[in-house]
């Protein structure tokens, strides 16, 4: 039982962080700060006993790979067990195989594994995250595996790959949803009730900086954005950290009580964090 399964298993609400590493046009410079900062943030979330997942490429922008600098750098300011990277297929199979072997030589735990938009380049190494997570569940045994569902399609598919045979997988992220998309996860629910799945989801919610229109559309690109929604709660008045809670609270009360808070960047991140959860 790694730490984060473990913590998945207990029952009662978990709030989890998802960071971005720095994008990789930022040159060298501009690419060390951020990585220090990232560090920082990676330092006093872990030492708060939270759990961190470590983005591949989020949508579409090229990032510097999250393990050339975690793994090697963090020294003791970082418990690696708290540390979830996340792969998706969009690399060669040999990158994928390497990459990990030396999350688990590292002393990470837990990996995510993807099969990445199809939308962008470059293209999947495997047609499905579940082909991945087979191929290195053979070659890196003590990692713990998740997988993907997205409650904004079929129920019935959704728990159908998540409860498969061949899903190859110990958890579940899940696509980001709000307080605006309860119906969606309602159904998901019932239809996880209704088979007696017990697999632990990892429910997705995002911290909208601004109601900016062009950032939204393009955030619409990869996964569904309640545009008008979101516009509305600024307008009157509500702040990034009130609309964030609200999502959180809200999907609490339907039963989705595993969250992951995507979009917190990282620098602040603990900060901007705990003004969320002092709302909730």
């Amino acid at each position: 039982m790694t730490l984060l399964l473990d913590a998945l298993a207990r029952p009662g609400p978990l709030v989890t962080v998802e960071l971005r590493p720095p994008r990789s046009d930022l040159g060298h410079a501009g690419g060390m700060e951020a990585w220090i900062d990232l560090h920082h943030t990676l330092g006093r979330l872990t030492r708060e006993d939270l759990f961190v997942f470590l983005t591949d490429n989020a949508v579409g922008a090229a990032e510097e790979e999250n393990l050339a600098h975690v793994g090697a750098n963090v020294g003791d300011s970082v418990d690696l067990r708290r540390i979830v990277p996340i792969l998706t297929c969009k690399h060669t199979l040999e990158y994928c195989e390497t990459f990990a072997m030396r999350a688990a030589s590292a002393g990470f735990e837990s990996l995510t594994v993807l099969g990445g938009d199809v939308s962008v380049p470059p293209p999947r190494c495997v047609p499905h995250g579940r082909d991945l997570r087979e191929i290195l569940a053979g070659r890196v045994p003590p990692l713990a595996l998740g997988g993907w569902v997205n409650p904004h399609r079929s129920a019935v598919e959704q728990v159908d790959f998540l409860d498969a045979s061949d899903a190859h997988s110990a958890y579940a992220l899940t696509q980001i949803v709000s307080h605006h998309a309860l119906a969606s996860v309602d159904a998901f629910l019932e239809e996880r009730g209704r088979r007696g799945s017990r697999k632990p989801v990892v429910w997705g919610v995002f911290y909208y900086r601004s109601p900016n229109p062009k950032t939204l559309r393009t955030l619409s690109r990869f996964f569904p954005v309640p545009v008008e929604e979101i516009s509305a709660e600024f307008e009157s008045g509500a702040t990034p950290e009130e609309i964030c809670a609200r999502s959180i609270r809200e999907l609490r009360a339907v039963g989705a009580e595993k969250i992951y808070v995507s979009n917190l960047g990282e620098r602040g991140a603990s900060g901007k964090l705990r003004r969320i959860l002092e709302q909730v």
